[in-house]
């Protein structure tokens, strides 16, 4: 008999009325308990990332979704991952937001201030609108990283950007 395993499912391509419907219900009706998602619109385009557990083999849960790619319109990617428990850290959660002009290497700037002391991105998402940039992420701070100079930093790239910049600590109740 096959163990419990965790399986990492993409769902990508042309959006449609459905999708999230007929992909949830083909993984529960394999036995597959949904654990973490994320869905939503790129561009007009649907972007779906998923992690279950359950003791379908990949193969399985593949040949389950297959019918979701038949148009060619979507396509499917099933992958089991390890399962990784991680101990509650002692950091701090923050939430990072950066608004202003669109140019290339908005993100990269960024998210390298708080990967340099050894902070985590845990949430990112990012929208244009006309040549309005936006940038919101939930960030976690170890718990040695000094947060006023962080933020001094980020203000500092951002205006090198010339974009605005918040870093606010967040009420771990609402995320």
């Amino acid at each position: 008999m096959r163990g419990v395993t965790l399986h990492a499912i993409t769902v990508l391509g042309h959006d449609r009325p459905g999708i999230i419907a007929e992909t949830t219900g083909r993984l529960a009706g394999l036995g597959l308990n949904l654990e973490d998602s994320t869905m939503t619109l790129l561009r007009g385009h649907f972007a779906m990332m998923l992690v279950c557990e359950g003791s379908a083999p990949d193969a399985e849960i593949e040949q389950a979704l297959a019918p979701l790619t038949a148009d060619g319109s979507l396509t499917v990617t099933v992958r089991e991952v390890p399962t990784e428990h991680r101990a509650a850290g002692d950091g701090t959660s923050w939430v990072l937001s950066v608004h202003g002009g669109d140019r290339p290497g908005i993100v990269s700037a960024v998210v390298a201030v708080i990967a340099g002391v050894g902070g985590n991105i845990t949430d990112l998402t990012t929208r244009l609108a006309g040549d309005l940039y936006l940038l919101v992420a939930e960030v976690d701070l170890p718990s040695g990283a000094d947060a006023s100079a962080v933020e001094r930093e980020l203000s500092r790239v951002a205006a090198d950007l010339g974009v605005g910049v918040t870093l606010r600590a967040a009420d771990t109740d609402e995320l």
